[in-house]
């Protein structure tokens, strides 16, 4: 397992952005409708790893299915940089596109395959 790091991410237009701590050992490819269509790598942070530094005010919030997980984008240019949810146990998650962090290569990342559709 790879040490976690500091990253800074955001949206396209940089409405949105944040400082997330993780390891990039692994990241996600989910095929629900959602991660599918939009193509995107996903890693986990818990709520202590993550901080919103600016865009609170430019994301909207898209929920479907068990309506479990806050799918949020900015307002100006759609980009879903991340999104926010919880874990079965209770605990708040963020599920941070890994495409969207500054000076990351996803190419250079090891993929492993979320069957999202069959949930």
């Amino acid at each position: 397992m790879s040490e976690s790091k500091a990253y800074s991410g955001g949206c396209q237009c940089g409405a949105v952005r944040y400082q997330v701590t993780l390891a990039l050992d692994t990241v996600t490819a989910c095929n629900c409708s959602i991660c599918g269509k939009s193509g995107t790598l996903l890693a986990f942070a818990g709520e202590p790893e993550f901080t919103l530094l600016q865009g609170e005010d430019a994301l909207t919030d898209y929920q479907f299915g068990k309506k479990r997980i806050h799918h949020l984008f900015c307002r100006t240019c759609g980009v879903r940089s991340f999104a926010r949810g919880t874990k079965p146990d209770g605990t708040a998650s963020y599920a941070i596109n890994v495409r969207c962090l500054d000076e990351v290569d996803p190419d250079a990342l090891a993929v492993r395959k979320h069957d999202g559709k069959s949930q």
